[in-house]
């Protein structure tokens, strides 16, 4: 079985490559991202290409499956890119399938493909897929479903997977995701256990969360398995302000959710960090996932708990850990994160 992963060397991409490695279904790996990776892994040949512009057709012809992983969150400051990757990025890719006669392909969704929904029990994959009106980020995983639709819609015979993992998180992927999401001037070694005082709390901040090699494992068995449709992803607990102060030993206190938003809005004008409030908004609207369609349909179960990949996470930045691919490595912002500076906190992706 040839795999063709596109997004090969992100959080997700990594580990489900180092998966595919040994599988013995899987006899060839082709790994594309944006920046060829000076790495060796097993069954793995890398290619250099953009999904907004390479000529996607030949790269796929003779996949038996595509999985499809390639997608922005930098440069939070310019959608118009975003769009480029996230939304025709995928339209091309669509139809790269398709003109390719690929048998199978399985597309990373995410929960923040979800309409606003309880945080008080879990839903099923059946739950509309209209996204967050305030994330750009959810916004663009419901353009991509309603092209996946359309996709299913015309060529029947392809089979088609969408996995809609919570947050995921590992040690690997730690600086990858620190310059993403809090950037060059957070200090990574304010995260030790009683040194930050506080965590908010507020009703509905609650999410999900999964290991990235648990979720390899879920992508494994989309790929070797005959299993469509959608399903989602996460291990237990939930995550709440109380689990969090415990990791942390902080204190819970309640803030207002506007509170909350408008530091997260005005620390991003001020380009303190690469972050939109649109986040906060993801955070407090999308539903709790019930992953029992995963755990039947697809015979999977996490070896970690949601808590077990947060302390990974959380250590992993304090002690600086990455991968040697560019958009996790430690390496890639440069002494001091001088390279992250330049992009402008989230004005450009490094």
């Amino acid at each position: 079985m040839r795999v063709v992963v596109l997004g090969a060397t992100g959080n997700t991409g990594t580990a489900l490559i180092q998966a595919l490695g040994g599988e013995s279904r899987v006899t060839s790996i082709l790994g594309v991202a944006r920046r060829r990776p000076a790495v060796g892994m097993p069954k793995v040949e890398w290619l250099a290409a953009d999904i907004a512009q390479a000529d996607l057709a030949p790269i796929l012809d003779g996949a038996d499956v595509v999985v499809h992983l390639a997608w922005l969150i930098q440069p939070s400051r310019d959608e118009r890119a975003l769009l480029a990757v996230n939304v025709e990025g995928s339209r091309r890719v669509f139809d790269a399938v398709e003109a390719a006669g690929v048998p199978s392909l399985v597309y990373a969704s995410s929960v923040g493909a979800y309409s606003p929904g309880p945080k008080d029990r879990a839903v099923d994959e059946s739950w509309p897929t209209g996204g967050i009106a305030g994330s750009f980020y959810a916004r663009h995983k419901a353009k991509v479903e309603r092209m996946l639709d359309g996709l299913e819609r015309r060529a029947r015979e392809l089979r088609v997977v969408r996995v809609r993992p919570g947050l995921v998180f590992s040690r690997q992927a730690a600086t990858g995701i620190r310059r993403l999401f809090l950037g060059p001037l957070f200090p990574s070694a304010l995260l030790r256990r009683g040194l930050i005082p506080v965590v908010p709390q507020l009703e509905r901040l609650r999410f999900q969360a999964v290991h990235s090699a648990d979720l390899a494992h879920a992508y494994r068995l989309a790929i070797t398995g005959e299993a469509r449709g959608a399903f989602n992803v996460a291990a237990d607990p939930v995550i709440d302000a109380e689990v969090l102060g415990e990791l942390l030993g902080a204190r819970p206190v309640r803030i207002p959710a506007r509170l909350l938003r408008g530091a997260a809005a005005a620390s991003w004008r001020l380009r303190l960090q690469p972050t939109p409030a649109g986040w906060v908004d993801l955070g407090l609207a999308v539903p709790v996932m019930d992953t029992g369609h995963a755990r039947e349909e697809l015979g999977w179960s996490p070896e970690r708990s949601a808590t077990a990949a947060l302390e990974e996470l959380i250590e992993g930045i304090r002690s600086g850990s990455g991968f040697p691919t560019p958009p996790l490595d430690p390496r890639t912002g440069g002494p001091l994160r001088r390279a992250e500076f330049r992009t402008g906190v989230g004005a450009a992706s490094t």
